[in-house]
């Protein structure tokens, strides 16, 4: 039997665009630092964001590294800090590259909004069974943007890759979301859009999927076995519906 449902967040539930090539990303950034005491050209805040990223993952022991948006801005606010900017209240200080990182995710931000048939189809499984959220990227931006999109309180649970340094299909990520379910992976259905990171994933940890064909992720991992296949959102009720009667015969 099925008690809950594992989503992927970006090209599943939402739809994003984001651009981290636009240079008006870095000179908003380098302004922002005006103010904070920190004098950084736009293009040296570029090449160090791409820089520091490229090196947390290539110094990473994980098979799938993820890089950590709030640490790779501490590392920059550390090394460019002037006199003016430890005259700054402490509990600014503390949380400068937190919003640093929230500065630049809204300046790269295009798009953000939920797929059609989001909001009311999750409303629907809400009733029967458990939410939750699997997804790789930071948390600094996820909570933030599921709430902007009204979606947010649909889940009670949050597991973002770039907590944990590693990310999908790594099998720890959704290990962690089945024990804090309290939930086997044979009571679970996981969606996503990405064949190799949300489908084979899946497939490694022996859970149901369903693999949305949205507009965004890898469409082409032929080792990758989807249990259902959906072209809109809208249909992913039934697509649950008949995996979790498949369940039912199964344990019946």
């Amino acid at each position: 039997m099925i008690r809950g449902l594992l989503f992927d967040i970006n090209g599943t539930l939402t739809d994003i665009l984001t651009n981290e090539e636009s240079n008006d990303i870095y000179r908003v950034l380098s302004n922002f630092f005006i103010y904070q005491g920190i004098f950084l050209p736009p293009e040296e805040i570029r090449s160090l964001y791409f820089a520091i990223n490229k090196r947390q993952r290539h110094d990473s022991k994980e098979e799938f590294p993820e890089f950590d948006i709030v640490r790779l801005f501490n590392e920059i606010i550390t090394r460019s800090a002037g006199s003016y900017t430890h005259t700054l209240p402490k509990k600014k200080r503390k949380f400068l590259a937190q919003t640093a990182a929230e500065i630049f995710r809204a300046a790269s931000l295009f798009q953000l909004r939920p797929y059609p048939g989001v909001k009311k189809t999750l409303k629907q499984l809400g009733k029967k069974y458990r939410l939750a959220a699997v997804s790789d990227g930071q948390s600094a931006w996820a909570r933030a943007e599921l709430n902007a999109v009204g979606l947010l309180d649909f889940f009670d649970l949050l597991i973002v890759s770039g907590d944990y340094g590693y990310r999908k299909p790594d099998r720890r990520l959704f290990k962690k979301a089945l024990k804090k379910m309290n939930m086997s992976a044979d009571e679970v259905i996981f969606i996503g859009n990405d064949l190799y990171r949300d489908i084979y994933g899946a497939n490694l940890m022996k859970i149901k999927s369903v693999f949305f064909k949205s507009n965004q992720g890898d469409h082409d991992f032929e080792k990758a076995r989807p249990d259902y296949i959906i072209n809109t959102f809208e249909e992913l009720e039934e697509a649950v519906q008949r995996l979790d009667g498949q369940s039912e015969k199964k344990h019946g």
